[in-house]
């Protein structure tokens, strides 16, 4: 029997070098980093080949974030971040993983690599399977994989006892046909990387706005008066956002940052594009910063509302939009009853801000009629992050900043097509509507079940409910909760598959047998029997546009995603009566069915030909909320966070470094951040390192705090910053064992990886 693979990163310390915190952002270090990995995974003519097509109208879409392209004028040879280099980097490294390398080197050696490590150990050319009580992968035909995993599937007692998790890099060809193939299975256990990051803002912008997406354009921002960003990194996360934010300064705009780590890329950067910036002090870009403590969201929120209604009530109309409250929301009278029942006093403490800075924020938004608010994880993985994004909404709502040019809301996502993948029916909790459409198109009765998300799929892995996973994308025990938890469920299989690109973590926690299948990857060229084929994607605001591949495939035994999803329908479902294979024969063919099934696809083929592609219907960005409840847009009452620490305990937060992409590590530096060499960090506040006697670059294990459980990552180094009392941050996934899996937000079930009680201790 194989020894049991690590389910952790080991604790491993690369030799830590502490640097000043730069004062500006992106520039020719920026250039010089992406360069670097450029050349050293891929090589300089390779790729000055693939930084040319990436994000251009004619090329691929990048495979890290889903901050949209310009509609109009793309910057020639540079329309990509630093970040995004590195993606496409990784995607189309030289190194290989072969059937030579996995018949080298064990599973259960392989775990005791960092992320990292095994990261770069490259792209993996063949199909290889790991049969019951091995320790070694081995080659095997598509033929044979597929037909493992219809015979595991089809001697289910039941299609729910199969889970079907999907990443957000999975293009809506492949997201298409993989629900239409779990739906034909019969169950709607489909979990995605969304349960663990924006559910929250699903949920609370279905409830108040009709759309569970963002309402504004990248235009929006060239017309805006007033820009807030919460809870976001766009310095290391979505870099190209710094481009747009410094055009709206230009414009006049002004922008409030509230985060509780002052990131350096809000504050100042140098334009990339624009050599003659480069050597300048660069553009400064945050008026006001309010450095929060960690879920203090919701209080500080409130602070604002009550002092705009105070100054609405001394100044009638110079606050409130009142035609837009009177014609187009409803439940102002129960949110201003609410406001009532809150003193600032009880709220100012859980800010840790003082009521001066407060008020400077509230100001500017009284005084300013056009508001976007951005907002990313910092807001969505908290218990009552749904009340965060609602309460955002009000204040939005007050202002009559909701389908208006330069307003309303602009939830950033992760993944590439993260937001693709929701509107093409990845979801555990499908709408009748969609399931008629696809009852009608494909002749078939669809489950009307929900489904399990991210959390309860592990549960009942866990529970031995659930006994086949098959995973499209990501890397599922490196992006989840509780990690030695969600290890122990997924070992509870009786089959685990990966469809992947490269080697990560998920391949080495497997179930009793493991299969991992390796696809195209965005920058390659997916040619099928009727020839080259292009996927779409949709982007963070709502752009559905081409992607279209122009390397050589790593390897002539990659399949795409959608070939490997109609071929596994083809060798699953005896009775379908869908064209599998007819379908992945060109991509047009599933556009087609895409057209006929889901809403505000009309003459998608045609349409996504065109250059930049189409918006997708929003009725929030066109001021019709009829699809809520009420039919108008809902103010709501939200509550703060009702955690108390006690004494020597501390709220933790995980974050990524610089040279990081959700769980693709590409380097162990975070420049911006003064921390070079090094992942297992705990920032601290310098006043409460000391309380506990803890000098700089301490030595200390943590042990979270929930439910009289408690769980222990050892072995970090103690850094002092610039973060709130009682506040500490963390990477993951090195701190995700930290994370309980029943810690999660109300109503939206995403892990509350931002408000973890921990306690510290030296070695």
């Amino acid at each position: 029997m194989a020894d049991k693979s690590n389910a952790q990163p080991p604790e491993k310390l690369t030799g830590i070098e502490l640097t000043e915190v730069p004062k500006t952002s992106v520039g020719p270090k920026a250039i010089g980093s992406a360069l670097s990995h450029i050349k050293n995974e891929v090589g300089v003519i390779k790729g000055i080949r693939l930084l040319k097509n990436l994000n251009q109208k004619y090329g691929f879409d990048c495979p890290g974030c889903a901050w949209p392209d310009p509609d109009e004028k793309r910057a020639f040879l540079a329309e990509y971040c630093e970040n995004g280099a590195k993606a496409v980097a990784e995607e189309a490294t030289k190194n290989k993983v072969s059937p030579l390398f996995f018949a080298t080197y064990a599973v259960s050696s392989l775990s005791k690599l960092s992320d990292y490590e095994i990261g770069k150990k490259g792209r993996i050319t063949h199909p290889v399977y790991l049969p019951e009580g091995a320790d070694h992968y081995k080659e095997i035909s598509w033929e044979a994989a597929f037909k493992i995993i219809a015979q595991e599937l089809n001697a289910l007692h039941s299609p729910d006892e199969a889970i079907f998790y999907t990443s957000g890099r999975t293009s809506n060809e492949a997201a298409f046909l993989y629900q239409l193939f779990v739906r034909q299975f019969g169950t709607n256990n489909l979990p995605d990387c969304s349960n663990m990051c924006h559910e929250s803002s699903g949920v609370a912008l279905s409830e108040t706005l009709g759309i569970g997406k963002g309402s504004v354009t990248l235009d929006d921002f060239n017309h805006t008066d007033l820009i807030i960003v919460m809870g976001q990194n766009p310095g290391t996360n979505h870099p190209r956002m710094l481009t747009a934010l410094g055009e709206a300064k230009k414009k006049g705009s002004q922008i409030i940052t509230i985060n509780p780590l002052p990131e350096v890329g809000l504050m100042n950067y140098k334009d990339p594009q624009n050599p003659l910036k480069w050597f300048g002090s660069g553009q400064d870009l945050t008026d006001l910063f309010l450095q929060v403590k960690i879920n203090g969201d919701v209080a500080l929120l409130k602070i604002i509302l009550k002092l705009m209604v105070e100054q609405e009530q001394k100044e009638p109309n110079s606050v409130f939009d009142h035609d837009f409250i009177n014609e187009k929301t409803y439940g102002i009278e129960d949110l201003l009853d609410d406001l009532n029942t809150y003193s600032i006093a009880y709220l100012l403490p859980q800010t840790g801000l003082s009521l001066k800075e407060i008020e400077q924020a509230a100001n500017l938004i009284i005084k300013n009629e056009k508001v976007i608010i951005c907002w990313a994880m910092g807001i969505t993985q908290h218990k009552n992050s749904v009340d965060n994004i609602r309460e955002i909404v009000n204040i939005l709502l007050l202002k009559g900043s909701i389908g208006k040019k330069g307003a309303g809301t602009c939830p950033v996502r992760g993944h590439s097509n993260v937001q693709g993948d929701r509107t093409m029916g990845i979801w555990e909790k499908p709408k009748h509507d969609f399931l008629d459409s696809l009852e009608k198109e494909f002749s078939f009765k669809a489950p009307r079940k929900h489904g399990l998300d991210v959390v309860n799929a592990i549960e009942a892995m866990h529970q031995k409910k659930a006994k086949v996973f098959l995973g499209m994308g990501g890397n599922f025990i490196s992006a989840t909760p509780d990690t030695e938890f969600t290890a122990e469920a997924l070992r509870n299989c009786n089959l685990t598959v990966h469809i992947s690109t490269k080697l990560n973590r998920s391949h080495l926690i497997h179930g009793k047998k493991a299969l991992i299948l390796p696809c195209l990857g965005r920058s390659e060229k997916d040619i099928q029997a009727s020839g080259e084929q292009f996927v779409s994607v949709e982007n963070s605001m709502g752009v559905v546009h081409k992607s279209q591949g122009n390397l050589k495939p790593c390897s002539e035994d990659l399949l795409s995603e959608p070939a490997i999803v109609g071929r596994l329908a083809q060798a699953t479902l005896k009775k379908s009566t869908t064209n599998w294979s007819g379908l992945i024969t060109n991509y047009d063919f599933i556009r087609d069915k895409i057209e006929a099934t889901i809403p505000g696809f009309k003459n998608y083929n045609q349409r996504v030909r065109i250059d930049g592609g189409f918006y997708l219907p929003n009725n929030a960005r066109e001021n019709n909320f009829k699809p809520t409840h009420t039919g108008k847009a809902n103010f709501s009452v939200n509550s703060p966070s009702d955690i108390v620490l006690e004494k020597n305990q501390f709220m933790m937060m995980t974050v990524r470094t610089h040279d990081q992409y959700n769980t693709t590590i590409y380097g162990l530096n975070d420049r911006y951040r003064g921390v070079l060499n090094e992942r297992r960090v705990i920032f601290m506040n310098p006043k409460d390192m000391k309380s506990l006697g803890l000098k700089k670059l301490d030595l200390v294990d943590l042990t979270s705090h929930f439910n009289n459980q408690q769980r222990e990552a050892k072995g970090f180094l103690a850094v002092p910053y610039s973060i709130p009392a009682q506040c500490t941050a963390t990477y993951f996934p090195e701190a995700n064992v930290l994370v309980p899996l029943k810690s999660t937000a109300k109503w939206s079930n995403t892990p509350t990886s931002k408000t973890i009680i921990i306690t510290i201790k030296k070695r």
